[in-house]
């Protein structure tokens, strides 16, 4: 998710289209005038279809510049898929899953430069959302918003609060992991985050990450659900809404490669 998926695309999508254009305009033209000279002057039949005949980086750029072109818009514009690499976001998102990202709820973005051309919508509190690292913004992260511009955002002995008031916290029970046994020392809770209600872990044991912050305008603290082993905006600071990327929806498919299996039951499901 480190490479620049979007610069490749464009720079694919100017080169097919230059190609393509310049043989409409110049290259053509003289195929055809040759193959009408050979035909007006009965010249062999193989070689008329010779002198018809595409080049092979002509046709390839005819064929794959339409190809690009729509994978780049939808991309850009609709939606982008990601992996999930890391157990960050557990129990929510699992390593191996592989979600759709809406490019448009935040905001229509041009590709590359991530300019922002329409202005639809804003996170909200509890939404998973896809940005751009602000340490390297080459880095694509993914965690819930927890806390929107203005708010004050308080992290005490693994309890969250925001505008001073406490976010409900129930416990689920004891994780159970991939392997399908109880992690002891990790629990399953149940976090209503201002009616977003969605599962976190805690780990006993670990130490406590205390702090308390005032979001700047413009700005939104995440949180990942895997509490205690997250690296977020309590260890660097928030996020400027120019890195955001979307809102993750959907969960399209599972596999970890490590463990070289497919969850089947994760497929299709909603990221809440």
């Amino acid at each position: 998710m480190n490479f620049d998926f979007a610069t490749i695309m464009v720079i694919a999508v100017v080169i097919t289209g230059i190609i393509w254009a310049l043989d409409a305009k110049l290259w053509a033209p003289k195929r055809k005038a040759e193959g009408e000279r050979l035909e007006a002057a009965n010249a062999p039949e193989e070689d008329i279809e010779e002198a018809y005949k595409e080049p092979v980086l002509i046709e390839y750029a005819r064929s794959f510049f339409p190809i690009i072109l729509i994978v780049l818009l939808l991309r850009s514009f609709l939606v982008e898929p990601f992996r999930i690499p890391s157990g960050s976001m557990l129990p929510t998102l699992l390593v191996g899953d592989f979600i759709l990202v809406n490019k448009y709820e935040y905001g229509i973005r041009l590709p590359v430069t991530n300019t922002k051309i329409i202005d639809i919508g804003l996170p909200k509190r509890g939404d998973v959302a896809v940005f751009r690292y602000p340490k390297d913004p080459s880095v694509d992260y993914i965690k819930r918003v927890i806390g929107l511009p203005g708010d004050r955002i308080s992290y005490r002995n693994k309890t969250l609060y925001v505008n001073n008031k406490k976010m409900d916290l129930r416990s689920v029970g004891v994780y159970t992991g991939s392997s399908g046994l109880p992690l002891p020392g990790i629990t399953v809770f149940k976090e209503n985050l201002d009616g977003s209600i969605h599962d976190i872990l805690l780990e006993s044991g670990k130490p406590v990450v205390n702090g308390e912050i005032i979001v700047p305008e413009g700005h939104y603290f995440v949180m990942g659900d895997n509490r205690d082993n997250s690296n977020d905006s309590r260890y660097w600071g928030t996020v400027p809404e120019e890195n955001l990327v979307g809102k993750a929806f959907l969960i399209w498919m599972n596999w970890n490669f490590d463990e070289g299996d497919i969850q089947w039951s994760r497929l299709g499901s909603s990221i809440d």
